[in-house]
């Protein structure tokens, strides 16, 4: 039976004014997913932390069980031996000087950029570029390292990054509509575990203030944390 769009925006601002547990929530992201190509589902969290204290930033990365849905291209800077490894792993594209100086002059056709240590002092006149899209490699998420074929396998693999902005939010990709409902919640957990386990240890108050998970062309359906134990939230 097909509903009207005044009906289906009814149902959705009711999902909207409720909260539901992981399972329930992914269920109706699914069904209201309904776009002719296959949606990105994300998850938005509000951390009870203070990103101004150097000791409160949460920040970390996850291999979702399950991967995003997505083949991310991968970008490297590297040499030698550290390259060909690169190369080997499914590197999108590798290099050094010619590779910076294309990405400085707008390149950005890449989602995550892993580099040797060695070649940092001249990747690090990319910040201004880098940063702002969350891109800067990183020696806490792995990208800065010379074992550049497993960053990259990892990458490849459905590894994801994640970290708070100034308001203490963070938002992270957990997979497709496609994904079964099984699917979308392993990797929901996985992710919510690691950033459980980075609660900073200055943090006051509640630490998960709010969950929500949306489709890229649905509203966001908000998740009920309290189930989780007080010690965990």
């Amino acid at each position: 039976m097909k509903h009207s769009k005044a009906y289906k925006g009814a149902a959705e601002k009711r999902v909207e004014a409720q909260a539901y547990s992981p399972e329930e929530a992914l269920r109706l992201i699914k069904e209201m997913a309904s776009a002719k190509f296959d949606e990105t589902i994300d998850v938005a969290v509000r951390l009870g932390v203070d990103p101004r204290k150097a000791d409160q930033m949460v920040r970390g990365t996850v291999n979702l069980p399950h991967g995003t849905g997505k083949t991310a291209r991968v970008l490297v800077f590297a040499a030698g031996d550290k390259a060909d490894a690169a190369r080997a792993a499914g590197a999108d594209e590798v290099g050094t000087d010619e590779l910076i100086e294309k990405v400085a002059g707008g390149y950005l056709d890449f989602d995550a950029v892993v580099a040797t240590p060695d070649l940092m002092g001249k990747v690090g006149r990319l910040g201004r570029v880098l940063g702002p899209r969350g891109l800067m490699p990183n020696p806490k998420t792995g990208t800065v390292t010379m074992d550049t074929a497993k960053a990259v396998s990892d990458i490849k693999g459905g590894k994801i990054e994640f970290r708070i902005d100034r308001h203490a939010n963070l938002q992270f990709v957990i997979g497709k509509a496609s994904f079964t409902q099984e699917q979308l919640v392993d990797n929901y957990f996985a992710v919510l575990d690691e950033i459980l386990r980075l609660k900073p240890a200055s943090s006051k108050g509640r630490y998960l203030r709010k969950i929500a998970v949306s489709a890229t062309m649905s509203p966001s359906v908000h998740i009920d944390n309290a189930a989780l134990k007080p010690a965990e939230a």
